[in-house]
């Protein structure tokens, strides 16, 4: 069976269309086009906005011109992350689905369901002429998942509605009404180099096959950091073994927990076979502390075939790991205003050497709280300080407060509740959505995000419950009929 033969078909043929068109954040010119050729081919009104967001419009139908207009909103970009064997240009190549075990997955990659799933739904709704809805503006925004660049350059006149719907939620059953703020930081570590020791032999270690994950709604699962670990290693074996640093590499993108990373490490040839069985040694002491959550974790050494001839010099080695053992990475704070949520938290995300004796650190910090956001920010900025790095911050985005009392939300509930007996969850997410950014433009919206479940985002995990899909499918039709 292919996904374009699930039910309900209307909404899995979109997605599969979808999954066709490479969408990578800041690279979406490809789905841009498809779709403001979708609106021309149906003869849907359309506009598009300098930053590249498209908004595509439906008149109400019969009996509902007079209800206010509703806003369904996703993002067109994915994140691209694949895993290390996996042959991908996420720019060019179709994602490769499959269904296993009620489940829709990608073969070896990132499914897209974030946000696929969410245009999907919207293009359904605009395409079903056996609907009753109001007017219907369905906004497709660009680069959500890097930099909100869409959501905050929403161009004027771009949205008339009164309600909007968040379709970039990933819990069946549970309603959001609030998420958290972030800010990224990001430090450039100068380091000098050397001639690489005689006498040395370098190997590469590795640490992969982590779980990964989303760096804001998977941070309080006890996940493993890639980069945390190796840095851990290395910071042990410092004085141990006078270790040589040529290069480490961990970890991609700001909004995932890192599941990969690398090091090129020489040590005095002697020493080379005690090195090695100590990083194993040290890998099944980690298996042990994370069995509970990382259950295909995995360490590896291999020679170097290549000769090394520059090493950092053993000061900015030192220096370097210090910084990444010491940087902060999890859950800061839990909140006392909605227990169970994690207010505060902070992901180590990425380390890179660059072409310009530079290691660039990129880090993210979330919080529900603005001034706890900042403060955040500022413990990561002051570690990054000690270590003698440069250091910026991103603009940032504000969160989205709830509103418990909205008339959104009374109806989303009782319609679920109608559904499927049985009361929904309404909740805030630690997770970065775009609606607080769109309430600073419109501050009259009132807005709800609900969606089917997925598991595994922002890794090659990633997953589609598909039981779900059918009763996020029905959720969105009955709310469109149901809203006054």
């Amino acid at each position: 069976m292919t996904i374009r033969e699930l039910e309900p078909k209307l909404i899995w043929e979109q997605f599969d269309d979808i999954t066709k068109v490479p969408r990578p954040s800041k690279k979406e010119g490809k789905i841009i086009e498809w779709l403001v050729a979708f609106a021309e081919k149906h003869g849907f009104d359309y506009q598009k906005d300098q930053t590249g967001n498209v908004v595509i419009r439906k008149a109400a139908t019969a009996g509902f011109e007079d209800r206010p207009c509703v806003i369904l909103q996703s993002h067109m970009d994915m994140v691209c992350e694949k895993r290390s064997d996996v042959e991908f240009d996420f720019e060019n190549d179709p994602i490769r689905t499959f269904i296993k075990d009620g489940w829709v997955y990608a073969e070896g990659t990132t499914l897209g369901a974030d946000c696929g799933i969410g245009m999907a739904a919207a293009l359904a709704v605009l395409l079903d002429e056996t609907l009753e809805h109001p007017a219907i503006e369905a906004l497709f925004t660009v680069d959500e998942e890097t930099g909100l660049t869409g959501a905050f350059g929403l161009g004027e006149g771009m949205l008339t509605g009164k309600y909007l719907v968040n379709l970039d939620s990933e819990d069946e059953g549970e309603l959001f009404i609030g998420c958290a703020g972030g800010i990224d930081t990001v430090a450039k570590f100068d380091y000098d180099l050397e001639e690489a020791p005689e006498g040395y032999a370098f190997v590469r270690l590795e640490v992969g096959d982590l779980l990964g994950g989303h760096s804001g709604d998977d941070i309080d699962k006890g996940l493993a950091n890639s980069n945390k670990l190796l840095a851990r290693f290395l910071y042990n074996a410092c004085d141990t073994f006078q270790i040589a640093l040529a290069k480490f590499d961990g970890g991609n993108l700001r909004n995932a927990i890192p599941r990969e990373a690398n090091a090129i490490v020489g040590v005095p040839a002697e020493s080379k076979e005690d090195f090695e069985e100590r990083y194993l040694e040290f890998g099944q002491m980690m298996m042990e502390e994370f069995k509970h959550t990382e259950p295909r974790m995995r360490f590896s050494v291999a020679d170097v075939e290549q000769s090394v001839k520059e090493v950092m010099t053993n000061d900015d080695m030192c220096a370097l790991l210090i910084t990444l053992v010491g940087l902060p990475n999890g859950v800061l704070a839990m909140s006392f205003a909605v227990p169970g949520l994690v207010e505060t938290s902070t992901n180590l995300a990425s380390v890179k050497f660059n072409d310009e004796q530079q290691v660039v650190i990129t880090t993210s910090q979330r919080s529900s709280v603005e001034s706890a956001k900042l403060y955040a920010a500022q413990t990561i900025e002051s570690v990054f300080y000690l270590a003698g790095c440069d250091v910026e911050h991103s603009d940032g985005y504000p969160g989205w407060s709830p509103n418990p009392d909205s008339s959104l939300l009374a109806a989303t509930v009782e319609c679920y509740r109608n559904l499927f007996a049985t009361e929904p969850k309404v909740r805030a997410i630690h997770a970065g959505l775009e609606c607080g950014l769109f309430l600073e433009k419109y501050p009259h919206l009132e807005m709800v995000s609900f969606g089917p479940t997925l598991r595994g985002v922002h890794s090659p995990d990633e997953r589609l419950e598909i039981s779900t899909v059918d009763k996020f499918w029905k959720l969105l039709v009955e709310l469109l009929r149901e809203l006054k």
